[in-house]
């Protein structure tokens, strides 16, 4: 098992030392996964983190029938489902691959467990939280205070590695926006 790009963004988040790296990825279980794969269903309990150490997945709700992106997860990120990870309930969210995925789940459970046992681990999952959080937060307010073209640009520079990986329609719903405006943004560039 290959854990390079989880190891960069772990250690890019908080300085876990190799040692405490090799007990997280003990209790690792390897997935493949194709494009569009449902990794995590809504009014499902999945009691499972998932980190990827290649490929690429998106987050999104179904609102009045129609689907609303809410995340993208890239190489060395992890995905879950949030009612599932802190409340034991089936969340509102699914997570789908967007190309072939190769990621490996530890169960919630286990990974509290080594958050009890491990200080490193347990900052990093702090840390790497706090950070998500605060993206999350940047994220709602572009939507209150940014143009349609200026939250392009910041998601351009936010996430240059992804965009050429995905839908439009993806990218245009994460933004707020619809995909003709997107389509006449981009047509600008």
């Amino acid at each position: 098992m290959e854990f390079t790009n989880i190891s960069r963004k772990i250690k890019g988040y908080y300085p876990v030392s190799d040692k405490s790296l090799s007990e997280l990825y003990g209790h690792l279980t390897e997935h493949r996964f194709p494009p569009k794969y449902p990794v995590i269903q809504a009014g499902i309990i999945d009691r499972k983190v998932y980190f990827i150490e290649e490929g690429l997945t998106r987050s999104y709700c179904i609102i009045n029938g129609q689907e609303h992106t809410t995340w993208f997860s890239g190489e060395g990120d992890i995905t879950f489902g949030l009612l599932c990870l802190y409340h034991n309930k089936a969340g509102f969210e699914f997570v789908e691959t967007v190309e072939n995925t190769r990621a490996y789940s530890i169960p919630i459970q286990v990974l509290n467990h080594l958050y009890e046992q491990n200080v490193e681990l347990a900052n990093w999952g702090r840390v790497v939280h706090q950070e998500c959080l605060l993206a999350l937060q940047c994220t709602r307010i572009d939507r209150l205070t940014l143009s349609a073209k200026e939250r392009y640009e910041k998601f351009m520079k936010t996430f240059p590695d992804v965009c050429h990986r995905l839908q439009l329609g993806h990218i245009a719903s994460f933004l707020g926006m619809s995909p003709s405006t997107l389509s006449r943004i981009r047509a600008e560039y």
